[in-house]
């Protein structure tokens, strides 16, 4: 995550860092949201003594397919634990339409993964493993539909620091059970040791992860959290790394947090972050060769194309520092030297290639973008391109990555030899704060007809952009919303910002329109199971320009809730 100077985060005990936390709110009455019928225990973790005591999850979902998870905590160490698995199609398992055993060890900190093959597509499935002579908690997944699809639901997550507050959010996302699947955009745990960023939960180790050890066992921490086993436990989830579960502000060749002569080698650095990351996480490797390549595609029917990038670890360039002073703002950049060099990239040259080509191939209605960083331009002053285009805030997202962004602009915009490409949504974390950007080149040019864009009608606009808010990291601190407007003000793409909320996004999609909706729980500072509906914004089809909605309707009927 960024950290330009403009917008401080709250912190707790010394950091190295300081973290960018944006958002914005409009005046937005919020209503309560009904709840689903679901057990309203809230532990803080799981009992530890249990053999499945971090409990189960799914994801990767494919139409035939799906990753199985879990973790085996034998009773004393093993060289090796069987482990039995079963999926059937009701919850008491009844109707069982696969099963089968595999193995772990300590090589792989006894977590298990099973793709779980020749299932029916748009089909929801219950499945339990055992060993040890326990049984786990049954859990509940889904596969992808094929061919017509006419509507998906699901929910948008990122940064969720255990330190910094309760998972709660998690919680009201398990609950809803007419949700297709749960995206995870990235900051999934974080590295800090106590008191760093956050102090309401102590950090397992209690310092900074560095060491395999230190990495499994954050992980394990998160997955003994009761809100994170249940969110896991009911729904599918497609999870892309961002910065944190290795280190902040992470780049090809190192990270603003890490420090080679105490923390080691930043290639082993990763190869142990990502050893570990795909242990304990429900994803496949896309190619155990390359760990750091991640970039995924998932075709939910003819709906949507779902492109999940990896921005971080695979061919970023590094950060380049904002040296610009802004009076009264803090200190920004502008896109000149450095800024505008070609060579510098987020994706690499062989994910743009892969992004463009899926891109322009598609057929669905709706290209979905999963990934970390804000697209959308955010400005200290607003200028167009022609008078330079003004000054930047926060070089650690694409706004550091003008040209890189610029190519992916031309593949939306078309050329000669390749048509443009509408109906593009992209999905973001990292920030914090909740957003609903226009995604324009040239968002401060009025101009249409020399490539500008007008706010009032959302001409010129090539996609949109919704960005969610944390599960618990905190935000920038703007109870008058004064931030924000100001922010708005500068930015006319903007349509919506909030600063001071978490929680998460549910994107309600059909083949006429793309809804998404801002949900926000009352706390993360303590057990809650308050949430209320923030605002809605949406996209129809054809138009790549977002206008205002209204909170949609739950599917009737959903499939029953793991028991």
């Amino acid at each position: 995550m960024g950290r330009p100077t403009l917008l401080k985060a709250r912190r707790v005990g010394a950091n190295r860092r300081d973290f960018f936390k944006r958002s914005g709110s409009a005046a937005v009455a919020l209503a309560s949201a009904p709840l689903l019928s679901m057990p309203s225990a809230q532990a803080n973790t799981v009992a530890s003594g249990a053999v499945f005591q971090h409990g189960v999850a799914s994801g990767d979902p494919l139409s035939d397919r799906v990753i199985l998870w879990t973790r085996v905590t034998p009773p004393a160490a093993r060289s090796s634990v069987l482990v039995d698995y079963v999926v059937a199609l009701d919850p008491a398992l009844t109707q069982v339409v696969a099963r089968g055993r595999t193995k772990t060890s300590p090589d792989r900190d006894y977590t298990v993964k099973v793709d779980a093959l020749r299932l029916a597509a748009n089909t929801t499935y219950y499945y339990r493993f055992s060993a040890e002579g326990s049984t786990s908690p049954v859990g509940r997944t889904r596969t992808l539909p094929v061919g017509t699809t006419t509507r998906l639901r699901m929910a948008v997550v990122s940064c969720s620091n255990h330190a910094a507050g309760f998972f709660n959010a998690y919680r009201r996302i398990a609950e809803r059970a007419d949700l297709d699947l749960v995206i995870h955009l990235g900051d999934y745990l974080y590295e800090y040791g106590p008191n760093t960023f956050g102090s309401l939960r102590t950090p397992e180790p209690p310092n900074e992860m560095v060491t395999l050890s230190d990495y499994r066992t954050r992980h394990a921490q998160y997955k003994r959290d009761a809100d994170s086993q249940e969110v896991h436990r009911q729904h599918p989830m497609i999870c892309i790394w961002d910065d944190h579960e290795i280190t902040n502000d992470s780049w090809i060749d190192g990270a603003e947090n890490h420090t080679p002569a105490t923390e080691g080698d930043w290639a082993q650095r990763v190869g142990t972050g990502l050893r570990a990351y795909y242990e304990w996480m429900p994803v496949r490797i896309p190619d155990a060769t390359k760990p750091r390549r991640n970039q995924r595609a998932f075709q939910i029917g003819d709906l949507v194309d779902l492109l999940m990038l990896e921005e971080r670890l695979s061919a970023r360039s590094q950060q380049l520092q904002a040296t610009i002073p802004v009076p009264g703002l803090g200190t920004g950049f502008v896109q000149s030297g450095a800024f505008a060099d070609p060579t510098r990239t987020l994706l690499g040259a062989e994910q743009e290639t892969w992004l463009a080509t899926r891109l322009r191939t598609s057929t669905a209605k709706w290209k979905f973008l999963g990934q970390g960083v804000m697209f959308a331009h955010l400005k200290l002053q607003g200028a167009p391109l022609a008078a330079g285009g003004g000054v930047f805030v926060n070089s650690d997202q694409w706004d550091g990555y003008q040209p890189a962004r610029d190519r992916v602009y031309n593949v939306l915009r078309g050329d000669a030899n390749n048509a443009p490409v509408n109906n593009c949504v992209v999905l973001t974390g990292d920030i914090h704060s909740s957003w609903a950007n226009d995604l324009s080149q040239d968002p401060n040019n009025p101009n249409t007809a020399t490539g500008g864009y007008n706010p009032a009608t959302g001409a010129g606009s090539r996609g949109v952009e919704f960005v969610g808010t944390s599960v618990t990291s905190p935000g920038l601190n703007d109870p008058t919303g004064g931030t924000a407007a100001f922010l708005r003000s500068v930015n006319p793409h903007m349509k919506y910002i909030d600063f001071n909320q978490r929680g998460y996004m549910l994107l309600d999609v059909t083949p006429q329109r793309a809804v998404c909706e801002w949900w926000f729980v009352d706390t993360v500072a303590a057990i809650s199971n308050v949430q209320t509906f923030g605002v809605a914004f949406e996209v129809q089809l054809g138009s790549n320009h977002l206008v205002p909605s209204v909170q949609t309707t739950p599917r009737a009927n959903p499939p029953l809730l793991a028991p």
